[in-house]
């Protein structure tokens, strides 16, 4: 989707996009390592959150710079708002996932 995007916004708004986009991943791959440690499997769910909602903000700066569709705005802040429930509802629950 980034690649429709002005040239101009290749170091900013594109990387940032990318970058968060692709830390809520590997934030999860990280704290997935780490269930055996409660403590850090948590706060891992809770960095790959903030990514999430960081990635959400950069998608309305698209918006508002008129670089993404409304309706393509509004699926992909659909879906971040479940990833983050899925990973709030993972940290709530750590000692399923976690080697206690």
């Amino acid at each position: 989707m980034t690649k429709t995007f002005p040239v101009e916004e290749r170091y900013s708004l594109i990387d940032q996009i990318r970058r968060y986009s692709r830390s809520v991943c590997s934030n999860l791959a990280e704290a997935w390592r780490k269930r055996k440690y409660v403590a850090v499997f948590k706060n891992k769910l809770t960095d790959a959150m903030q990514e999430a909602s960081e990635t959400q903000s950069w998608l309305e700066f698209a918006l508002a710079c008129k670089y993404l569709d409304e309706n393509v705005f509004q699926k992909l802040d659909v879906e971040y708002e479940e990833i983050v429930m899925m990973l709030n509802s993972m940290e709530r629950n750590s000692k399923k996932f976690c080697f206690v």
